[in-house]
């Protein structure tokens, strides 16, 4: 029996049986093979993810990634050591070689796709909410970056998509690959520095990001944060 255990982004459906997940959707536009093509090719790099058991068009099925995502509770003592290990993750990824990555997130593939995207207004950050499509357009287009500092990104750097092992704080695996690609490297610091500060996560808050970003070895770039913040608005 297939237990339903969430709604994944864009509607997809997420069941689990024994060590199994199983993701599924008719929506065109979620390509679950593009995503388990990004897991196998990140396990061929050493990098933890989720095994790929089954995946073609409206079904991916993967093994269970062991561990405790970094958004369920976690001691007080333990979320330094969290917190490092998710920066030592990101730093990991993003020295792979870019070469090397058939996958391609830049501006140029990913700011069209946002302008052409649907996305509900209501769930807009609170900074952004009221503002309207047209705003956040005009606001996109005129605060792109003009250089990329490249490298392979997850995409979707949140604190619920990486698990961690519950006794030694250890990266386990990560989930939900399919905006990997070659990106600004700011694409993952700018959105994970927004989830560890997230109301929702308050366990963590502004001294987990500036931890983070200490660790990970980088000055904060207000604007690109903010620009990458607001790509992601899009969906």
């Amino acid at each position: 029996m297939w237990e339903r255990v969430s709604i994944g982004r864009g509607g997809a459906r997420v069941s689990r049986h024994g060590g199994v997940y199983r993701k599924e959707s008719d929506d065109p536009r979620i390509d679950l093979v593009a995503e388990g093509e990004r897991l196998a090719w990140l396990r061929r790099q050493g990098v933890p993810a989720a095994e790929v058991l089954d995946c073609r068009p409206g079904l991916l099925v993967t093994a269970e990634v062991p561990g405790r995502s970094a958004a369920e509770p976690w001691p007080v003592a333990d979320r330094p050591r969290v917190v490092d290990a998710l920066a030592d993750l990101t730093r990991a990824l993003h020295t792979l070689p870019v070469a090397d990555c058939p996958f391609d997130r830049r501006l140029a593939v990913t700011v069209p796709w946002a302008l052409a995207a649907e996305f509900d207004l209501a769930g807009l950050d609170d900074e952004r909410r009221g503002r309207t499509r047209e705003e956040l357009v005009a606001e996109l287009l005129a605060t792109r970056p003009r250089e990329e500092d490249q490298a392979v990104c997850h995409g979707d750097l949140c604190v619920p998509n990486v698990l961690f092992d519950p006794g030694t704080c250890e990266v386990t695996g990560v989930i939900d690959t399919d905006r990997l690609g070659v990106a600004d490297r700011w694409t993952d610091l700018a959105i994970v520095t927004r989830s560890l500060t997230a109301r929702y996560n308050a366990q963590y808050g502004p001294w987990a990001a500036e931890r983070f970003l200490d660790r990970y070895g980088i000055a904060p770039d207000p604007q690109k944060i903010a620009f990458y913040r607001l790509l992601d608005e899009f969906g």
